[in-house]
This record gives C-alpha cells, structure tokens and sequence, in this order.
C-alpha cells in the first residue's frame, strides 16, 4: 500500500493526531483534506486558517517523498491508524499517533501487553525486581514494551531476551537512528526477539517533548503499566498518569520510605493511583491471568550473556533461522571473509553454534 497520503498528513505543521481526526471528520480521506481549498478548510472547526494555509500550500511533497524512500529502504512498516496491524488497544486512545513505523517481528496485538517504566537511575534493589519480575512472567505469554533508556528500560529489555520474551521499544525519534547509542546493541537484538516503535519520522530531532509524547503510547498500548523504581518527578509518572488517564491498570513496587527512587512508587500507592504488587503472582491475581504458554515448534535456547555485540548480531539471525549455510550468513552479516571466519570460530569454540556438513550452522 502507498501511504503517501497518510505520512503527508503528519508532514504538515499545525495537524497533530486531534486536528487531523477532525479534518478526516469532516473530509473523509486524507486525499480528500490534501486536496480541499484553505478557504474551505479553514471553516471546519477547530482548524485554524494557518492551519488551513499549511494544508493548501502543499509544503510537504518533498519531505514526504524522502520519508517513503527512507521507510521502503529499510523495510519499515508504516502503520496508518485504520491498519489491522496497529495497536488496537492504542487506537482507543483519543490522542494515538495517526501514523506509526515499525521495525521487528513480533505482532503488536498480542492478548497482553505489559509496559514496565522506571527511573534512568536505578539502584541495585531496582535492577534485582525487574530481573525477578520478567523471569516470573516467562510463562505468561507477554509482550514487554519500555522506552529503551537508561536505568529500569534498558534493564526490562535485556531481562525480556535473556528470558525469551517479545520485547518492544517505544522510541523518542525516528527509526535513522538508536538513542542512547550505547543501546544500540540491545535495540538490534530486539529486532529478531520484539521490535522498535515510534511515531516520529527519520530525520526528527530529539526534542525534550518527545520523551512525553513517546510515554503516552508505552501506556496506550499496554494492558498494564509496571512502575518498578521511580523518583517523585520524571517520566515514569507522566506514563502512570497517561495510563491512569486511559483507564489501564498501573501497579508499582513499594520501596524503603527515606529512598528518593521509591519515592516515586510510594506515591502511586499512597494515593490510590497504582496496584501495590511484590512479584508476577500478584500481578496475575490483579489481571485474572492464568499461565499460557505459545505453542511453538521448538524451544529456543536463553541468549547466552557473553556474547558482544558482533556475536550478538549473528547468534540472533541462527536463532531466528535455526540454521543457515555460510553464504546466508555472509549475505546478512555483509562482513569481510576473514572477519565472519575469526567470528564463527570463536562462536564454534565457546559452545554458542554447531557447524554442520556442508557449512551449516546452527546455535
């Protein structure tokens, strides 16, 4: 499908998700708005003539046309809000982005959807919860959705693969690029065990309010929202709000009275604005869930956690693959012979991949 019409629709400055419902309201297609005269436009309201001047001046051609050469390039979904693939629990949400990109393998429906947030700067008692938590929840059948920062994110991410459980980013810019770059590692792992998610497109610049903006679908697409360790301001409150705001549940760990970083949940609690949970049983007495695991036709062995990132990119590919020959594999790596050679050794030497008759390998 072309969505050249949907992705020009975000391309112009004064639509956001409201105004653009509005106008599809009135109009019916997004080709429809694209092609209606300012004057006509500006009586719809809410929409302002500057609004309606931006529309008719057709400004956004190019950088549309850029954004569809981007996202064919790199084989990015583009989610219009109407597409069965996207969120359908976002979707009820009245503010949910019109357009998403999406990078990964893992559906975006699934029947539960935890988002697990926290503050940037964990401490020790933080990082110990959320390991416990995803390793107690492997039998749920979950997805886990995070932001990808520092702190509690990057931790629930890590703690999804190492536990083989879908794992999903939600990021604060465009899918040209991987912030904190120190993630990077972790961001291309989930690319065969989850997936990257964003409603900006390349080229955004990373504005402080996007951080917000991401955080109300982290909460808009989850069943549940988990607030691990949190100080009394930040970002993983603004997410209890929004999901509190969208009618989801927000649980949150009780942490010492005199710690600033369970302040935070503390408060969640303290005012009725969060579940108080100590571990998945809980979470699953809350949401009446029951263990269910995926019929799948083989077991995927755990992710072995001494592998770096270059070893971390070809393991991921054989797991996915379950096996492949070595000219697959040198087409996907695109790496020098010698390179993939000393790589392949060493996977072979440490017990990570099984080399088979015919160069064929397997984890």
């Amino acid at each position: 499908m072309n969505f050249y019409h949907q992705i020009a629709l975000t391309k112009i400055k004064g639509v956001g998700p409201k105004t653009a419902r509005i106008l599809l309201a009135h109009c019916g297609s997004v080709q429809e708005i694209l092609e209606t005269k300012a004057s006509t436009l500006a009586k719809i309201p809410g929409v302002s003539s500057r609004t309606a001047n931006e529309i008719a001046a057709k400004n956004y051609q190019e950088a549309t046309e850029k954004e569809l050469a981007f996202v064919e390039k790199h084989h990015i979904q583009v989610l219009w809000i109407d597409n069965s693939d996207y969120p359908q629990k976002l979707k009820n949400c009245e503010d949910a982005p019109l357009v998403l990109y999406y990078k990964g393998n893992t559906h975006l429906n699934k029947q539960r959807i935890v988002s697990i947030v926290g503050t940037r700067n964990a401490t020790n008692y933080g990082r110990k919860i959320c390991d416990k938590l995803i390793e107690q929840m492997q039998p749920l059948n979950t997805t886990i959705v995070s932001g990808l920062a520092y702190g509690i994110d990057i931790m629930a991410h890590r703690a999804a693969l190492h536990h083989q459980i879908p794992t999903i980013a939600v990021l604060g810019h465009g899918l040209d690029r991987i912030y904190p770059a120190s993630h990077r590692e972790t961001a291309t792992a989930m690319l065969q065990h989850g997936g990257l998610l964003t409603e900006f497109p390349s080229d955004s610049n990373l504005d402080r309010q996007n951080f917000p903006m991401r955080n109300r679908i982290i909460a808009g697409m989850s069943d549940v929202t988990i607030v691990i360790e949190a100080a009394i301001k930040g970002g993983a409150l603004i997410t209890a709000e929004i999901a509190n705001s969208y009618n989801r549940d927000v649980c949150a760990f009780p942490g010492a009275i005199d710690q600033a970083y369970s302040a935070g949940c503390n408060y969640l609690i303290k005012t009725n604005r969060a579940h108080l949970i100590r571990d998945a049983k809980d979470l699953c007495y809350l949401m009446n869930w029951e263990p269910q695991q995926e019929q799948i036709g083989v077991q995927l062995p755990l992710i072995p956690t001494d592998l770096n990132r270059d070893q971390l990119y070809l393991y991921t590919f054989l797991q996915d693959k379950q096996q492949a020959g070595i000219d697959e594999i040198t087409h996907y790596c695109n790496w020098p012979q010698s390179k993939l050679a000393m790589i392949l050794l060493e996977m072979e030497m440490n017990g990570h991949i099984t080399s088979l008759p015919g160069k064929i390998y397997k984890i």
